[in-house]
């Protein structure tokens, strides 16, 4: 007799792993979330101009996994837009990550080409070097790029978002803002990159959308009252225990929205402000999709710790104190063999879109393995 699944979260790793189940096992699935919708933190809806919002802030779709590209391109379309960010350094308007290019927007012509000149003696091209390994410089000029690249891009954004010093936050995270010996301005080098045609919430719903998946939405895993023969759990697995060990760190963030009648607010889809204001960056959806309207709306995004029932959990927190008390409820987890954990919230790692998908797939390949035992 087929199985019967409950997938716990409507996001890209519930939702991937539900159409897996119903379509390839041909097995019933609930999937359920306690939020009014689908798509988790991906949800976007169009609003009264007719602006693809993005509710949780900007999500750019990029991945270099095949596997998970042809999966997604099943339900939707992606159009080519490849990201870039821009950063006010100095009262200049430049590229980020720090890269070649940003040299000669911030510094003059002649310091700018000195510096190049030593960058790509020490590093090879098309490089990236974590800041924090960055500053480990013995010539003179790499040493002041360091600093200055350290202090103006790095420590007070990473304090703002974070709530702490560079030094505290895990080398994961660090990773992903390096000096990027390179004249490519984009903030991702994947090989494929783009937005979904009609949305997020549009191609979740085309995931969704199987005769043998169920979706109950505003209905949390404690409202579950039948039996199921599996359970996937893309919630926090701390509130899975009832914080038996306690409760595991977020990062929270608040958006603001704001709606001006004109064309465009700033000249680039997100502006970063990693030394001035309280917020951290400014995100203007029209260019995503390049939706037409006589308005556009922005939103800014304060960075803030996560508080239950105050705020949405964003980024796990993953220094070695937090994965000491992650493992605790790994262990735990091992008593339940027919409860699966996943997701960013389930597996407490910093996942983008992609790699949720594929740690989906890859649990449900491990399954399809195990059933031919």
């Amino acid at each position: 007799m087929p199985k019967v699944n409950l997938v716990v979260g409507c996001g890209f790793s519930g939702a991937t792993i539900a159409r897996k189940l119903a379509e390839e096992f041909d097995e019933k699935v609930v999937i359920i979330d306690a939020k009014d919708h689908i798509a988790g933190n991906a949800y976007d809806y169009r609003d009264e101009n007719g602006i693809m919002i993005h509710k949780y802030g900007s999500h750019i779709f990029h991945t270099n996994f095949e596997n998970v590209w042809a999966f997604l391109n099943r339900f939707s379309s992606f159009n080519t837009y490849m990201h870039k960010v821009v950063a006010l350094i100095d009262g200049v308007e430049t590229n980020i990550p720090f890269n070649l290019r940003t040299l000669y927007d911030v510094f003059p012509h002649s310091m700018a080409e000195r510096l190049e000149n030593k960058l790509l003696q020490s590093f090879k091209y098309n490089q990236k070097v974590p800041i924090l390994e960055f500053q480990k410089q013995e010539d003179e000029d790499l040493k002041f790029l360091s600093n200055y690249v350290y202090e103006k891009v790095f420590l007070h954004y990473t304090s703002k978002q974070w709530g702490t010093s560079p030094q505290d936050v895990d080398g994961a995270v660090t990773a992903r803002v390096p000096v990027y010996i390179s004249c490519d301005p984009r903030y991702f080098q994947d090989k494929y990159q783009g937005i979904p045609l009609e949305g997020y919430t549009n191609l979740v719903q085309k995931m969704l959308s199987h005769s043998n998946i169920e979706v109950r939405l505003n209905t949390s895993y404690k409202d579950v009252t039948e039996n199921y023969d599996r359970v996937f759990y893309t919630g926090s697995i701390d509130e899975f225990f009832d914080y038996k060990y306690g409760k595991l760190p977020y990062r929270s963030v608040n958006f603001k929205l704001e709606k001006y009648h004109t064309e465009y607010y700033q000249k680039n889809a997100v502006v970063n402000y990693p030394v001035n204001y309280d917020f951290t960056r400014v995100h203007e959806y029209k260019y995503y999709l390049n939706d037409v309207s006589d308005y556009t709306v922005i939103a800014k995004e304060y960075s803030e710790a996560f508080e239950l029932g105050k705020n949405e959990r964003y980024y796990p927190i993953p220094d070695e104190k937090n994965v000491v008390l992650y493992n605790q409820y790994l262990n735990e987890a091992k008593k339940y063999p027919q409860v699966y954990f996943l997701g960013r919230l389930g597996d407490y790692k910093y996942y983008d879109m992609d790699n949720a998908v594929y740690r989906a797939l890859e649990l449900f390949e491990r399954l399809r393995n195990q059933d031919k035992l």
